[in-house]
């Protein structure tokens, strides 16, 4: 007992300690503290051309915060602080929080079967196989159901089909991880909108409403609710010194490779600094950081169309991003994620002459930007090599051998990642079709 409450003082000592280094807005008001860019030694040309490039981008919001305080913060087009826009994917993280806070609270352990919650036969799946998926394999997205049958977000029984058992496969499947909001409101005898407002809004000063898209459920707020529900993340689950989650096992697994399918993903978080990942809507592993040009520590929320929460600790550093696809279609642009972080490195006014993140001196592409062919220079000493060409949503668009001249023409317009693979060797790098 007295092992336990000495534990317990050090971790509220710890924990007071980093909220006293955070600053957190009151939970009403428009009051928010800000940072001057100089004061981070950034540029005032440098944010000119980061505002020029989100504007091209389609977006609507861009939010920075250091240390909980604004450092810069724009809207764009008719889009102004107290806009309304949807997080899309990103509100996963918030169900992740509050699955966790349900678990807090003994109303539900993610290692329950989720037929517990839902009943038998929420999904097509033989009796033996949908007894194996737990609550803990929707926040990890590795239910085993059949993400190719056609809509992925269909959420009922006949459109969720057994395709391996539970725990074997990752797949960025969006009605499994609906159906946490059921689990949640069988758990909590609430709905899910009164549970997320006591638990979590009301704590933290956000505004928002969960609405239903379709079969989703979706969160709609302004860009500072998304800067609030960050700040709360970069604090661990505390608001200030007020406890929203208090779990410390729940949040290091949340924000921790899940599974070893996509160890670039928590609990429907996305992590950085891991040593492959899988793309939404994607099988193909990639090999590297899900974002070469951003913190490895990154952990971040992302939603369709470039709906965008980041957090790093190790640089105190908050971003969000509202707005439209960045490229047209319907899909999660996430190689823009790590465009932005890019365009942050550069505020800077200290520049430096490097090379891409895990470039080599030997290998390079060129034209970048590149409009009507693109070239491939590869070490000399490499005999073959295979090359595969994604889009922004993962998609393989080109692949080939020994292609060192690509002819883009027909290519829309946008941001792609090459890949190159030769025996012993494998290298990325990423270019834009004008």
């Amino acid at each position: 007992m007295l092992k336990n409450t000495a534990l317990f003082v050090i971790l509220f000592a710890a924990q007071t300690l980093a909220a006293q280094n955070l600053y957190f807005p009151p939970l009403t008001g428009n009051v928010w503290e800000t940072l001057s860019p100089d004061s981070l030694g950034w540029c005032e040309d440098e944010i000119g051309n980061l505002y020029q490039y989100l504007d091209e981008k389609n977006t609507k919001a861009f939010i920075v915060l250091k240390n909980g305080r604004i450092v810069l913060e724009k809207y764009f087009g008719t889009f102004q602080q107290d806009s309304i826009w949807y997080w899309a994917s990103a509100g996963k993280s918030a169900t992740a929080v509050l699955a966790g806070i349900a678990q807090q609270e003994g109303l539900l352990d993610i290692d329950d079967p989720t037929s517990d919650y839902l009943g038998l036969g929420w999904t097509s799946a033989p009796p033996e196989k949908e007894a194996l998926i737990t609550i803990r394999h929707q926040l990890s997205m590795t239910t085993g159901l059949d993400d190719g049958t056609g809509d992925v977000d269909c959420t009922i029984p006949s459109c969720l089909q057994y395709l391996a058992d539970a725990g074997t496969r990752w797949a960025y499947h969006n009605a499994p991880y609906t159906l946490l909001d059921k689990v949640i409101e069988s758990a909590s005898g609430q709905t899910y909108n009164q549970y997320f407002n006591a638990k979590i809004k009301a704590k933290t000063g956000m505004k928002g409403l969960w609405l239903p898209v379709g079969y989703n459920n979706v969160y709609f707020s302004d860009a500072r609710s998304m800067a609030r529900f960050g700040l709360l993340i970069q604090n661990n689950g505390y608001w200030g010194n007020t406890p929203v989650i208090s779990d410390a096992s729940y949040l290091n697994d949340m924000l921790n490779s899940s599974q070893d399918l996509n160890k670039s993903y928590g609990f429907l978080w996305w992590l950085n600094g891991k040593e492959s990942y899988l793309a939404p809507g994607s099988q193909f592993v990639f090999n590297g950081p899900l974002n070469p040009n951003g913190p490895d520590d990154v952990v971040a929320a992302m939603g369709k169309n470039g709906q965008f929460l980041n957090i790093s600790n190790s640089e105190g550093l908050i971003f969000v991003r509202m707005g439209n696809s960045p490229e047209g279609g319907l899909f999660v642009p996430w190689l823009l994620n790590d465009e932005i972080w890019k365009r942050i490195n550069e505020l800077s006014c200290v520049t430096t002459d490097l090379e891409e993140a895990g470039s080599d001196a030997d290998f390079r592409i060129y034209p970048n930007p590149a409009s009507s062919v693109l070239k491939l220079e590869i070490p000399g000493e490499v005999q073959y090599f295979s090359l595969q060409i994604f889009d922004a949503s993962g998609r393989v668009v080109h692949q080939g051998e020994n292609t060192r001249h690509l002819n883009l023409a027909g290519w829309q317009p946008g941001l792609y990642l090459c890949q190159v693979k030769w025996p012993g060797g494998v290298m990325t790098a990423r270019f834009i079709k004008q």
